[in-house]
């Protein structure tokens, strides 16, 4: 999860008891002027005959949208999974759904069904594409692992309309995580070295009989080890356009007693030399449970969650951690949580070439808001009217801020738009009447186009990762009023305030709600284990 969080029993009651103060500050910041934002055509990606589709989180710096509007993601089709199939790959966002579901291309009005390495009954996922159009992910392949007895996947690269196996190090499993406009590809594959503490063996799958996970990047038909920081595993999450690649690493095998996992850290690796980048003082700063890295930007500058000195509020896993935003650039980590001016920050979701940082922050009369990070001034977004919470999720190059705005007992959800000191519900930019209502952004494109997750007609705001649809909202000429809605053809005002130190029931506030926000919108990673 993407956040600053203690991993406490979340209380609706405390969104009831803070929404009127919050609320009056809302309804001051917002600006709901739709003549200052363009309208919007939607595109219902709908499914390949299954209940959901979805794209996923912006994990990489090339997200599930390019400037072109190509959009990738997974879509159910209505073959129902199997004993071997693996939800690491299928069921969804949050594997829980029992359908086969393959990678899915929108491009030019149309959705493809990309396949998979296997037949039509194994899972696919398409995770990113870049600026040529070339796409990644991964494949089951048909081959059942004999150590967890399900499907093998693999990652795999989609260019000129062939899936390509990228391969292993001689492991089971291996998965793309991004993809730059030079075609390298990034992310994990596992070698045949076994490993009681494998990042993915171990920490998703359970098993102490696994192999070492390993940073990897494939260019020109070869896959690379990038090597770790002194441990036996490494994740590689995030490359850039200049080759710079940005994951995490053991230092060690050995487990730490406060979090339950070996220490990690963060990396930035260029030139072929991997750098350490340090934590704010605890042993985990990187996770593939938590997804703790939020971005890379073009400028080799890293954002994400560290722990605090002693791995504060750890009592032998990660549940009940407290995890500080990070900004690490030329060598230097700083906390955003303690030295930001304007409002605390309590996530770091994304950050553009222009050093602004975006997520949820906690401010003196609002608990929980998205913010805008530039220069060490933390700026409140604000929420939408009605709404008590909100949290950014993506940025583009042109400042365009786009996340989900709260309602205040944390049961609905709203995608907003925030540009030029104005903040909007996207939906009301799109044509009315339009089949699906906006809920969760995944990505912005440079030209303004935001992909996500919307609900059809009776599903509700928390059940788009079971029931929703992919959309592609782009937008339309600012003087269009009427804007075009089409479903796919596969059915089958700025605030700054003076710098303090959030109360403590202020802050302990702030990351209950933050802990519910997530543990609602947040990708789980599942077992490899099949669902009964």
């Amino acid at each position: 999860m993407k956040s600053r969080f203690l991993m406490l029993v979340p209380a609706i009651s405390l969104f009831a008891a803070m929404a009127v103060p919050v609320q009056l500050t809302a309804q001051d910041i917002q600006t709901q002027n739709s003549k200052r934002h363009h309208h919007y055509q939607l595109v219902d990606m709908g499914t390949f005959g299954g209940p959901a589709s979805f794209v996923n989180p912006p994990f990489n710096v090339f997200p599930a949208v390019n400037n072109d509007g190509v959009t990738v993601g997974a879509s159910a089709t209505a073959i129902p999974t199997n004993a071997n199939s693996n939800f690491f790959v299928c069921g969804g966002l949050d594997g829980l759904v029992p359908n086969v579901f393959h990678a899915f291309a929108w491009q030019d009005g149309a959705v493809a069904d990309l396949g998979s390495l296997g037949g039509s009954g194994d899972c696919s996922n398409g995770v990113a594409v870049n600026a040529r159009g070339d796409i990644v992910g991964e494949s089951e392949n048909g081959v059942v692992d004999p150590l967890f007895g399900i499907n093998q996947f693999h990652a795999v690269l989609w260019d000129d309309g062939a899936v390509r196996d990228l391969g292993t190090f001689g492991g089971s499993f291996s998965a793309a995580s991004g993809i730059n406009g030079r075609g390298q590809v990034v992310g994990f594959a596992l070698n045949a070295v076994l490993d009681p503490v494998s990042m993915i063996d171990w920490q998703i799958g359970g098993s102490t009989m696994g192999t070492q996970t390993r940073a990897f990047v494939w260019q020109h038909g070869t896959l690379k080890d990038l090597g770790t920081l002194g441990g036996p595993d490494a994740y590689a999450a995030f490359v850039n356009d200049r080759g710079q690649i940005a994951g995490y690493s053991y230092t060690s095998p050995t487990i730490n007693s406060t979090t339950g996992i070996p220490t990690t850290h963060p990396f930035l690796w260029k030139h072929g030399k991997m750098t350490d980048l340090g934590t704010l003082g605890g042993t985990l700063a990187g996770s593939v449970i938590n997804n703790m890295l939020g971005g890379l930007n073009n400028r080799g500058q890293v954002v994400g969650l560290s722990t605090l000195p002693r791995d504060q509020g750890c009592t032998g896993s990660v549940n009940g951690c407290v995890f500080d935003p990070f900004f690490w650039s030329k060598g230097e980590m700083i906390d955003l949580y303690t030295s930001s001016s304007g409002g605390n920050p309590l996530t770091a979701n994304a950050i553009n070439d222009a050093e602004e940082i975006v997520g949820a922050a906690a401010f003196p009369t609002q608990v929980y808001d998205a913010y805008l990070w530039k220069g060490g001034v933390a700026t409140d977004l604000g929420h939408l009217d009605g709404d008590c919470y909100s949290e950014a999720w993506a940025i583009n190059s042109r400042g365009q801020v786009t996340g989900i705005s709260f309602s205040c007992d944390g049961n609905t959800q709203r995608v907003f738009l925030w540009q030029d000191g104005s903040i909007i519900d996207l939906n009301t930019l799109i044509p009315p009447g339009s089949a699906l209502r906006l809920t969760v952004p995944q990505a912005i494109s440079d030209q303004g186009a935001i992909a996500g997750l919307g609900a059809p007609p009776g599903v509700c705001s928390n059940c788009v990762n079971e029931a929703g649809h992919a959309f592609l909202a782009i937008p339309t000429d600012e003087d269009d009023r009427q804007g075009a809605t089409t479903t796919s053809s596969a059915q089958n005002n700025t605030v700054h305030v003076d710098r303090r130190t959030v109360a403590t029931q202020g802050g302990q506030a702030s990351r209950r709600i933050m802990s519910q926000v997530h543990a609602r919108i947040a990708r789980l990673h599942q077992s490899f284990g099949a669902h009964n």
